[in-house]
């Protein structure tokens, strides 16, 4: 398999690569360095894996410098996001009806508050209507993933989900944390390895191991759970990669600090020499849904298969509408080593 492999200046670190205080509750550190970001394309194939549906807004990739920082080992669970709620009375995105004046076109009876699930079809469908799986709805928040009827009982140690952006923003700010950056992510996501798809390295399962959780199976029609889970699975059920950092492949999505657009990497190649700390661009932009705010995730999710979504690859992008969640995307935070 072809591979264009990208070298870290390894002996280029700054002062903050070596950080003498202990490490944080929860978090690991990253040291800085330089990394080549985004996702290789050979030929008619992205990222050189047969069958890959990566979309082209991870090119052109382009050498990024991140300075060192801490991060959560793990996406933050529902006990942790539970202990915020009940110190804060925080309420999230889901928990509220949208109103008139942010939907204005949508019927009175819609404005109800709930958030997006997925729900497998009865039969194969074609793939490309999204809205066959998905559906809003009442009463879906962070407390009840699933709708009204589900809960987190059994559920502590998995992922939180129905966040919305900024509900992930609050949670961090109050932890005294932050979101990280995309290019932050992603060099922490890669864990030391350079131009690899995975965070492991080429082979989606070396030696026949699952790696990640991710959808096996006929999608969107059943999970047959060969990785041992259907859906979300706890935290830290697969080994970490080189930084420590569980489950940056599959499980939830992850929100990350920057708006999206598809044209931003091009923005950042066009100087030709290191960006450093890039925060993304300033306005966001979708040309799919030119209406809609969006923010960039990482990471995939456990609905990630080859026969739908690859974006389990590292070096390949996410975006989500700003104040929307779903029952597949979570986060974790990140610290600055002055924090």
């Amino acid at each position: 398999m072809k591979n264009v492999c990208f070298l870290v200046l390894l002996g280029l670190f700054s002062s903050s690569s070596a950080v003498a205080k202990p490490a944080p509750p929860g978090m690991v550190w990253i040291p800085s360095g330089e990394f080549a970001m985004g996702c290789e394309k050979s030929g008619d194939q992205f990222c050189s894996l047969k069958g890959a549906r990566v979309t082209e807004d991870a090119l052109p990739i382009h050498p990024v410098i991140v300075d060192g920082f801490w991060m959560d080992a793990t996406e933050v669970t529902n006990e942790q996001f539970a202990r915020f709620v009940k110190a804060t009375g925080y309420k999230t995105v889901a928990e509220k009806a949208p109103t008139a004046a942010e939907f204005p076109t949508a019927p009175p009876e819609n404005l109800v508050a709930g958030s997006v699930v997925f729900k497998p079809t009865s039969q194969a469908v074609s793939l490309d209507d999204h809205y066959q799986w998905w559906s809003y709805v009442r009463g879906a928040n962070w407390r009840h993933p699933g709708g009204p009827k589900s809960n987190l009982k059994g559920k502590e140690k998995h992922p939180v989900v129905q966040v919305a952006y900024e509900d992930a923003a609050a949670y961090a700010a109050w932890a005294g944390k932050r979101l990280p950056s995309e290019a932050e992510w992603e060099f922490a996501a890669r864990g030391g390895l350079q131009g690899k798809f995975f965070p492991w390295g080429d082979v989606l399962k070396p030696g026949g191991k699952w790696m990640a959780n991710i959808y096996q199976g006929k999608f969107p029609v059943k999970d047959t759970g060969l990785d041992r889970f259907v859906g979300l699975a706890p935290v830290g059920q697969f080994p970490p990669n080189g930084y420590g950092l569980y489950d940056v492949a599959g499980n939830a999505w992850e929100w990350c600090e920057d708006w999206y657009r598809p044209d931003y990497y091009r923005q950042l190649a066009q100087g030709g020499k290191p960006v450093r700390n890039p925060k993304g661009p300033t306005t966001p932009y979708d040309p799919a849904e030119p209406g809609e705010k969006k923010r960039v995730q990482r990471g995939g999710s456990f609905l990630c298969t080859e026969q739908y979504c690859t974006r389990y690859m590292i070096g390949t992008r996410g975006k989500g509408e700003a104040r929307t969640g779903s029952d597949h995307v979570g986060f974790r935070c990140v610290r600055s080593p002055a924090n």
